[in-house]
């Protein structure tokens, strides 16, 4: 069983609802998470706090998903970083975008509870 509590999430989304059910999710799974409203804000502190995985929405305000995707690959001490990208844009053309620019996979959140989101999330850490 991996220890959760030493696991530091980063979740890039700008719907408040959201953010609010997939923190109470992880932090009652015992994880640690932190959380960025836009781009440019999540791109600061994963940089500042280089967390064991990255989920990130693609459609934000200040710097999309999928450029922040980009500048995470581009940077030397993130670019090992998972990267999950977590949307709703399910279009085969963005999921291959996504996986060429290196995330290491696609939720589209229609289609997942919060509590399925927490299983991939434990999966991809191990």
């Amino acid at each position: 069983m991996t220890d959760t509590k030493n696991h530091k999430i980063l979740l890039i989304e700008d719907e408040e609802a959201l953010v609010t059910m997939y923190e109470t999710k992880f932090k009652n799974g015992g994880y640690n998470i932190s959380v960025a409203f836009d781009g440019e804000t999540g791109l600061k502190m994963a940089t500042e706090d280089k967390p064991d995985i990255i989920l990130l929405d693609i459609i934000m305000p200040k710097l999309d998903g999928f450029s922040v995707l980009s500048k995470l690959k581009e940077d030397s001490k993130l670019k090992d970083v998972p990267v999950v990208l977590l949307t709703n844009l399910g279009q085969d053309e963005d999921i291959k975008k996504g996986k060429a620019l290196g995330a290491v996979g696609y939720l589209v959140k229609a289609n997942m509870t919060p509590a399925q989101v927490v299983e991939k999330v434990k999966e991809y850490l191990k």
